[in-house]
């Protein structure tokens, strides 16, 4: 059983269907305890079962799940009980303490991000087993929450299917055709993409002064920042726009906000950015591009660095370089780097990595 608050997207819920979908394929049952979304029924179709419930919602009576969810971790025999973020965590841990530790599912929780530093966010330490999704994130448990016993955290990097992020892989001419109608100002153009969600610490203003230095020296380059603008961070968003004006860049620059397409984006893309000003905990579209076969930059910290040293380290640039950035994208828009067609971080790693955590723990003797 897998616990998380939502399915309505992201890469944490992109996984727990990974993970769901391996399971069935693997002749063992798959429940998903949450709140519902616009995943289930992909989730369901795959294979799991879905229970709906809120166990995510910050509220007190939140807290009248745990006996509901200990009778139903009894009834289904559930063998491994894995949660994903914390509300759902502190649930299922009080749930699981108050069972016969001789018969209670053993109990695994997965760290997807550095989370504010707390007795709230410690319970992601709590598991039998815990999956840090990188070194950085090792790193930050190990750091934080000193009394983890390192001999339990297991490190399972984040995967993408390769055959969905085919090495070589171009759109069809349909897709071509529409994407030109609907930004004729990239036709021609060698496109530089920042695939981020809009917000400060994503590194758009960043991209905004790259454009600005490669200036008259490559008039074929565009740059594309794909990603929307949510919540309160429409005022960012002008500010943005105001700066690529301010710059003298706004022709050369196009805001095109959420794309559900954004592996053909990136396919017809000479280069793909990551500029977070803080450190990803992995960085899945830096991984996606690259089993494209399209080069990455990026800042050289967090998961991303630990990928790009993997894959492409020349790709690894000093946070706020922008100079050395412009420098290398000018060579690589002249002269663009080989890629490796096979890379480490695959899907199918994860997913075997991941059923070895659960198959270790149910073959193992719990603790007394």
């Amino acid at each position: 059983m897998q616990v998380l608050p939502a399915l309505q997207s992201g890469g944490v819920e992109r996984g727990t269907l990974e993970v769901g979908r391996h399971l069935v394929e693997h002749g063992h049952r798959s429940i998903v305890i949450s709140a519902g979304g616009r995943m289930v029924e992909q989730l369901v179709r795959e294979g799991s079962e879905h229970v709906a419930w809120d166990i995510g919602r910050k509220n007190l009576l939140t807290l009248r799940l745990i006996p509901k969810l200990r009778r139903f971790l009894i009834e289904n025999k559930v063998d491994i009980l894995h949660v994903r973020s914390r509300m759902p965590a502190w649930i299922a841990y009080l749930a699981w303490k108050g069972m016969d530790p001789k018969t209670r599912p053993r109990f695994v929780t997965t760290v997807h991000g550095p989370y504010s530093v707390n007795a709230y966010s410690a319970v992601m330490t709590r598991g039998e087993r815990v999956i840090v999704i990188s070194e950085m994130i090792r790193d930050y448990v190990l750091k934080n929450y000193p009394a983890t016993d390192p001999g339990k955290l297991r490190l399972i990097y984040r995967g993408v299917d390769p055959r969905e992020f085919p090495y070589g892989h171009k759109p069809d001419q349909a897709w071509l055709d529409a994407w030109h109608r609907q930004y004729p100002q990239t036709m021609g153009k060698k496109l530089i993409t920042l695939p981020a969600r809009i917000t400060r610490w994503k590194g758009q203003e960043d991209f905004i002064e790259l454009m600005a230095r490669l200036g008259d020296k490559h008039p074929e380059a565009h740059g594309l920042i794909v990603g929307e603008a949510k919540g309160g961070k429409s005022r960012f968003l002008d500010e943005l726009k105001e700066k690529a004006a301010s710059l003298g860049v706004s022709d050369r620059i196009t805001f095109i906000g959420h794309r559900g397409d954004l592996r053909e984006v990136m396919a017809i893309s000479s280069v793909v950015l990551s500029l977070s000003r803080e450190p990803e905990a992995f960085g899945r579209t830096t991984v996606e591009a690259l089993s494209l076969g399209v080069p990455v930059i990026g800042y050289n910290h967090g998961g991303v660095g630990e990928q790009l040293a993997a894959i492409l380290p020349t790709g690894a640039v000093a946070l706020n370089d922008i100079e050395t950035i412009a420098s290398l994208m000018q060579d690589w828009l002249r002269q663009p780097p080989q890629i490796p067609q096979h890379q480490p971080f695959t899907l199918e790693r994860m997913l075997n990595d991941t059923l070895n955590v659960y198959l270790e723990l149910a073959q193992d003797q719990p603790v007394r």
